[in-house]
């Protein structure tokens, strides 16, 4: 049976503050499309998606862009099941960041919290082991990570070039990559654990004259997710080794999600998140979720409108910088939903790698249709 569904979107972005670098824009629209297709035949067992996506942004030429986001074939057979071509694959039980998540390469132009991917090359085969399974990936295309231009925002103050990004291996994109992953569920406790081994996903970015240029490391990567439902309790954490030729740390995190059902007897949810985000490089970390903690608050109102809101405060416990995080949902009818989406920073210290965004509060307005 064949399907098609999908969604068109136009998107309003708009800045508080002039960029802090030369260039850059307060804001723009933009309008998007993502079609889906599917089709199953002989009983599910053979089965083609097709998930093409591109977007048109008035504000930044780099991100008007297009990508496949999938576009495989899966055949299944009893306890098997094989899947080639390109797809996205999400790993992670965490609310701030989702360490473990490292088949597919991060869209950075679509969102900052790296939650959109790109689509990866893949063959892809599972095997189910009772509540769980064990699969395997080989992955023969590297996926460069795309930056933003001279008049996006979120970005350092030299542009970074894609076009001049080199490989620590000699067979640069066409690096041979592979990882496994084991996942069961037993009881309340949902876990996974994982290895990977190729090319990572986050370049190094060295200075090129003036610009700067990617470079993509190898590394090596052991990662474990842990879930534990009690009740209202959800109990999370993600946790990770890696290794490359030049330094081996680990980082992780972790916290829980308390749920107060039925507030006043109504059908609304609301929920208490806390989690704590580490990594043993501390000030050297790359990343801005060195030693962090992240509060926030969950609010679902089981309305037919589907009406969900998602806040919190990441608060840096070395540099005492501060950042809010907001997106609310809500359907309109039964084809338009209404996204709305802010990043706010505010005493961000010179030596928090989040400085390069100190200039970068933003709201932005999403209205998509469905079909």
């Amino acid at each position: 049976m064949a399907e098609w569904s999908g969604n068109v979107a136009v998107e309003l972005r708009g800045f508080f503050s002039e960029g802090a670098w030369p260039g850059q824009r307060d804001g723009g629209i933009s309008v998007s499309a993502q079609p889906e297709f599917r089709h199953q035949w002989d009983g599910g067992n053979f089965g083609v998606t097709f998930i093409p996506f591109a977007r048109l942004d008035s504000m930044d030429n780099e991100r008007s862009h297009a990508d496949i986001r999938e576009l495989d074939f899966l055949w299944v057979m009893r306890d098997w099941e094989f899947r080639a071509g390109i797809s996205k694959v999400f790993w992670g039980v965490t609310e701030t960041q989702h360490l473990v998540d490292i088949i597919n390469q991060s869209d950075v132009l679509e969102d900052i919290d790296h939650e959109e991917k790109l689509g990866q090359p893949m063959l892809r085969i599972t095997r189910t082991i009772g509540n769980g399974g064990i699969d395997l990936f080989l992955l023969p295309w590297f996926r460069e990570r795309a930056f933003p231009g001279v008049h996006g925002r979120f970005r350092p103050p030299l542009v970074i070039d894609k076009d001049l990004s080199s490989y620590e291996s000699d067979d640069e994109e066409h690096h041979f990559d592979w990882s496994i992953r084991w996942n069961q569920s037993v009881a309340n406790l949902d876990f996974a654990l994982s290895w990977f081994q190729g090319t990572s996903r986050e370049p190094l970015l060295q200075f090129a004259g003036e610009v700067l240029a990617p470079f993509y490391f190898q590394l090596k990567q052991a990662g474990l997710e842990l879930q534990y439902t009690g009740e209202a309790w959800l109990w999370k954490l993600e946790a990770v080794h890696r290794e490359t030729s030049a330094e081996s740390y680990n980082a992780f995190v972790g916290g829980f999600e308390y749920t107060f059902v039925g507030i006043n007897e109504s059908a609304t949810d609301l929920g208490v998140l806390l989690e704590y985000n580490y990594d043993s490089r501390d000030h050297l970390a790359l990343t801005v979720f060195e030693n962090d903690v992240f509060a926030g608050m969950r609010l679902a109102l089981n309305d037919p409108q589907s009406t969900e809101l998602l806040a919190g405060v990441m608060y840096d416990l070395d540099f005492n910088s501060k950042s809010f995080r907001l997106e609310a949902n809500r359907r309109l009818g039964e084809s338009y939903k209404l996204g709305i989406e802010a990043h706010l920073f505010w005493d961000v210290g010179s030596q928090d790698p989040m400085y390069v965004f100190r200039k970068d509060d933003y709201v932005q307005v999403t209205l998509a249709r469905y079909f």
